[in-house]
């Protein structure tokens, strides 16, 4: 009897270890990639689209140099290069002012948006009063309603925030609407069963499963921004890439008028990458943002 007691005692002691190593066995953790892999990924992905640019840039050049269009319609990208190098002063100036009124806007924009959505999601009544408006806002074209912006604040930077805010508006609401909306009502009854309160929802879970959406209508946003702020300087300005874009159509200056473009195409898309390392920051829970991410590539 003795025996068969410390026959079984020692086989479930001998058994409790095995049962408490197998979890932690089966789990495997991963690392932050080294610094060669997480270089060879940068350069996976990035060499396409700097491939699909010197390919534009490429044809840019073969059309020129076989004169197939008038200098005076397309110049070359050395002419243009040669350009922005000899006015560069000029340039900076004038696209400081365009970034300065880009971003201005789509900070207050941001804000505005996220507490507007806040807002409509919580309350029902808010959200069938004011969607249609901002819907009816939203396509109005500003092109038509900014000389209105000029008329009533003058010819400075604040109409051309307005009319970046306004352009950049809309994405923002959209996106942090649906993000606050598509959180999974069985979390949101847990809480409520917990006794989490109203605000304690909303930063522990609501806020958090907006994110994505929320980055998705900022980087919408922010280049949304530009063009408000250059729609702004079309109207009434005396500088900016706006004014820069329309002294050179007005000249017949196409070197300026492709320089102008390209800086503006330049600051859309830093502004774009700046939001998109913010996400990635941010977010690096989300499953676009880890590396096995599955992907369809068929």
């Amino acid at each position: 009897m003795v025996s068969q007691g410390t026959t079984s005692t020692s086989g479930a002691a001998s058994s409790t270890p095995a049962a408490e190593q197998s979890p932690d066995a089966a789990v495997v953790e991963r690392g932050r990639p080294p610094l060669g892999e997480r270089v060879r990924e940068g350069l996976e992905r990035s060499w396409r689209p700097v491939a699909m640019l010197l390919a534009c840039v490429a044809a840019w050049w073969a059309i020129t140099a076989a004169k197939l269009v008038e200098p005076y319609l397309v110049p070359s990208p050395g002419a243009t290069l040669d350009l922005m190098v000899e006015k560069w002063g000029y340039i900076w100036h004038h696209s400081w002012v365009t970034t300065y009124e880009t971003v201005v806007g789509f900070l207050l924009a941001a804000v505005i948006g996220i507490a507007a959505a806040v807002v409509m999601v919580y309350s029902a009544t808010i959200e069938r009063t004011l969607y249609p408006i901002l819907l009816f806002a939203q396509v109005i074209p500003k092109i038509a309603v900014a000389p209105l912006f000029v008329v009533w604040l003058g010819f400075g930077v604040t109409p051309k925030i307005f009319v970046a805010v306004l352009i950049a508006f809309f994405p923002v609401v959209i996106a942090m609407v649906t993000g606050l909306k598509s959180v999974d009502p069985e979390m949101l009854q847990l809480s409520a069963t917990m006794g989490a309160g109203p605000w304690q929802t909303f930063a522990k879970i609501r806020f958090p499963a907006s994110l994505p959406h929320l980055f998705s209508g900022l980087k919408v946003a922010v280049t949304l921004a530009v063009t408000g702020a250059v729609v702004g300087e079309f109207v009434g300005a005396n500088e900016g890439l706006g004014y820069v874009i329309q002294q050179a159509n007005g000249n017949l200056d196409t070197p300026m008028l492709f320089a102008a473009l390209l800086v503006m195409s330049a600051l859309g898309v830093v502004l774009f990458v700046l939001i998109e390392l913010a996400e990635r920051l941010v977010l690096p829970w989300h499953a676009s943002r880890r590396g096995d991410a599955v992907t369809t590539t068929y």
